[in-house]
C-alpha cells in the first residue's frame, strides 16, 4: 500500500561536448529537481553518468548549457517527455553557445537566409576597399557603401546620452540601463532607448543614491517612472520593475550592492562576466526553443559587458582581454540594415508580414531565424573583414555602427 518514490529522470546532453572522455554523458536528476526551460542552479544530486568511463562525475558550473529530458526509468521503459532543461555545463562558454546554436538555426532556416555575396560587398565597403571591388549599382550595394564609410574604429562614448563618471556609479548605471533595455516600439508612445538612458542619467546626477541596490530592490511602478524621467509610463512597466528589483536583490546578496564588484569578479574576462550575469540574474537569460532545440542569444548580458568596455574605453573597469569573443546583440534594428544591404534575405511570406506590420511572436520560428541570421551574418562580416581585407574588427564594433545606421 505504500506509494513508491518516483524513479529518476534520465536526460541526454544536447551539446556536443561536456565529458572528459569526449562522449555524450547522461545526466540524472530526481523528479523534485525537474526544471522546464529553467537555467537555475544545479542541485547537489545532479551527476554525470559517463558511458566511456563507467563512473559518476559531478556536473560542474559555471556556464549555462542545455539538456533534453528523455523520460523516466521505469521497468525498462523510457517514454519521451518533450521538456527542455538548462543546466550549467563547463564545456561551453556563453558566447560559444550563442554561436553554435544560431549556426544550427541558420543551417535549417526556412524564413530567413544570408547572401554570402552581399556579405562580401558590405565587408569590402566597411574595409574601405576600392570602388573597383564593388562595381554593382544595386540599391543594396549603395547601402553597403554608405554603411562602410564610417569604418571600424571604436566610437566615442556618448556622454550626452549616457552617464559617465569614470567610476563605480557608471557600472551601476549601465547594469540598470541594460536591465531595462528591451521592447521599445513607436506605437507604444514616445519611449525610445535614448530617452530611457538620458532620463536615468539625469536622475543619477540629481540623486547619487537613486541606483543603490536597496532602493532598486524596493522599486515599484511609480518609482520606476520617476527614476527614468517621469511622464507617460514605460511599456511593459511591471516586467521592467521586476527586472530592476532583481538587479538590486542580487547585487545585495552577492556583490555588496555594487555592479562594479560584479565586474571585478569576472577578473578581466568578458566571457566570465557574461556567465556571471546570466548565472546571477534570471532576467538576462535570453534563450528560446527552436524546433525542439534550445537556442541562446544573451543579448542584454553581452550588451552590458560591451557597454562597460565602451564607456571605459577598454581600460580600468572596462578592460577585458577577450572582448573579441562577444557576438553582436540580436535585436530588431541591425536586421533592418542588413536586409537593406541585401545580406539578409526574407521569404516572401515573412517579408509580407513585416510589410503589413504584423508582429512576430517572441520565440517564434521567424523571430528566432531573424535573430540567428543576424548573429551569423555579423560573424561572417567579421571573418570577411579579416580574411579579405586584413581588418581585425570585433563583432561589438560591427554591431554598434550597423545599429547607428539603422537609426
Amino acid at each position: 500500500g505504500r506509494v513508491r518514490p518516483p524513479p529518476p529522470y534520465v536526460q541526454e546532453q544536447v551539446l556536443d561536448e561536456g565529458c572528459p572522455g569526449g562522449c555524450a554523458p547522461t545526466v540524472r536528476l530526481s523528479k523534485t529537481h525537474q526544471r522546464a526551460a529553467c537555467p537555475g542552479a544545479i542541485p547537489s544530486s545532479a551527476l554525470v553518468v559517463c558511458p566511456e568511463f563507467g563512473s559518476l562525475q559531478p556536473l560542474q558550473p559555471p556556464v549555462l548549457g542545455s539538456v533534453r529530458l528523455l523520460g523516466v526509468q521505469a521497468g525498462g521503459a523510457a517514454p519521451l517527455i518533450p521538456t527542455l532543461l538548462a543546466l550549467k555545463m563547463a564545456s561551453k562558454s556563453p558566447t560559444d553557445l550563442v554561436k553554435a546554436s544560431t549556426r544550427r538555426i541558420v543551417s535549417s532556416a526556412t524564413h530567413c537566409s544570408i547572401d554570402e555575396s552581399a556579405v562580401a560587398v558590405l565587408a569590402a565597403s566597411i574595409a574601405g576597399a576600392s570602388s573597383s571591388t564593388t562595381t554593382s549599382s544595386s540599391p543594396e550595394s549603395a547601402a553597403a557603401a554608405e554603411v562602410g564609410q564610417r569604418g571600424t574604429a571604436m566610437p566615442e562614448w556618448d556622454t550626452e546620452t549616457h552617464f559617465f563618471d569614470g567610476g563605480e556609479d557608471t557600472v551601476q548605471y549601465l547594469l540598470v540601463l541594460d536591465a531595462l533595455n528591451f521592447c521599445f516600439w513607436p506605437s507604444e508612445g514616445s519611449w525610445e532607448y535614448e530617452r530611457l538612458a538620458t532620463g536615468l542619467k539625469k536622475s543619477l546626477i540629481a540623486d547619487p543614491d537613486c541606483l543603490s541596490a536597496s532602493r532598486l530592490a524596493a522599486l515599484d511602478d511609480a518609482s520606476l517612472c520617476s527614476l527614468v524621467g517621469g511622464g507617460d509610463p514605460l511599456p511593459l512597466s511591471t516586467e521592467r520593475v521586476r527586472l530592476v528589483k532583481e538587479v538590486g536583490e542580487v547585487l545585495m546578496d552577492k556583490y555588496d550592492g555594487k555592479a562594479a564588484e560584479l565586474v571585478r569578479a569576472a577578473e578581466g574576462s568578458a566571457e566570465k562576466l557574461v556567465s556571471l550575469v546570466c548565472e546571477g540574474f534570471a532576467g538576462f537569460r535570453d534563450h528560446a526553443v527552436y524546433k525542439g532545440s534550445q537556442v541562446f542569444f544573451y543579448k542584454r548580458a553581452q550588451i552590458f559587458v560591451a557597454d562597460v568596455w565602451g564607456a571605459f574605453r577598454g581600460e580600468s573597469l572596462g578592460k577585458f582581454r577577450d572582448i573579441a569573443s562577444l557576438t553582436m546583440f540580436a535585436d530588431y534594428r541591425v536586421p533592418q540594415i542588413l536586409q537593406t544591404c541585401g545580406v539578409m534575405v526574407y521569404s516572401e511570406s515573412l517579408q509580407q508580414r513585416i510589410a503589413d506590420g504584423v508582429p512576430l511572436t517572441a520565440g517564434s520560428e521567424e523571430e528566432c531565424e531573424i535573430r540567428a541570421c543576424t548573429v551569423q551574418a555579423v560573424e561572417m562580416i567579421k571573418q570577411a573583414l579579416k580574411g579579405d581585407h586584413g581588418v581585425d574588427a570585433h563583432s561589438v564594433q560591427i554591431d554598434w555602427y550597423l545599429w547607428e545606421e539603422g537609426e
